[in-house]
């Protein structure tokens, strides 16, 4: 009498199971075939994703961010430039302050420079939407690292933006266990189709550090 109700819970968690290996499965693909997309499409402004900075100077992950931005913009395919990123615990610099200093550094004027902040990708989108919005500003090239280019235009969509991926070709994150980024981005894209991207952010980013 007991076996039969016990055969079918396993029978139940091991569907349950395959249908979720299944939806990872198909999530990861989706995640790594964006990665690998480069749009041709002209845009409004790029949206460049922030990352690390070492004390007032781009990590080389930055760097390869805004070289790519650089890049867009000499070549006409955007007239303004947004960039992201507060400050990490202990930083005196924000990583939105770093990158819009590099690029003027590099001729982009300080009135095409759309800066924002965020310690996560929902918050990153969030801190330029409304300035994105006063310009009238409607589709964005993003910039921002192969592996994380599906949820950057997916949290883009969700604000009302139309994004176009151009990601990095040639990351230097490659080569810290790139595997680990993948998974993770599978794991939270995955939940957010659930949930919500904002939700998520609730859940897990900290409070932003501005200045």
């Amino acid at each position: 009498m007991i076996l039969g109700p016990l055969r079918l819970v396993a029978r139940l968690a091991a569907a349950a199971l395959l249908v979720a290996v299944g939806y990872f499965s198909v999530t990861f693909v989706q995640i790594w075939l964006r990665g690998r997309e480069h749009a041709s499409a002209d845009a409004a402004a790029i949206l460049v994703f922030g990352t690390t900075e070492d004390n007032g100077t781009p990590s080389l992950e930055l760097t390869d961010r805004l070289e790519v931005a650089l890049a867009l913009y000499r070549a006409g395919r955007a007239g303004y430039v947004a960039v992201t990123g507060s400050r990490q615990p202990g930083d005196v610099y924000t990583e939105a302050g770093v990158s819009a200093t590099f690029l003027e550094r590099h001729g982009v004027p300080r009135d095409r420079v759309i800066v924002g902040g965020g310690v996560d990708t929902w918050q990153n989108v969030e801190s330029v939407a409304p300035a994105l919005a006063r310009r009238g500003l409607r589709s964005v090239l993003t910039v921002t690292d192969p592996f994380h280019e599906y949820r950057a235009m997916a949290i883009a969509s969700d604000f009302g933006l139309t994004p176009y991926p151009s990601p990095v070709a040639d990351s230097p994150t490659a080569h810290y266990g790139l595997w680990r980024y993948y998974l993770k981005e599978t794991l939270e894209v995955g939940v957010a189709r659930f949930v919500g991207y904002q939700r998520l952010s609730e859940w897990t980013a900290r409070t932003p550090l501005r200045g």
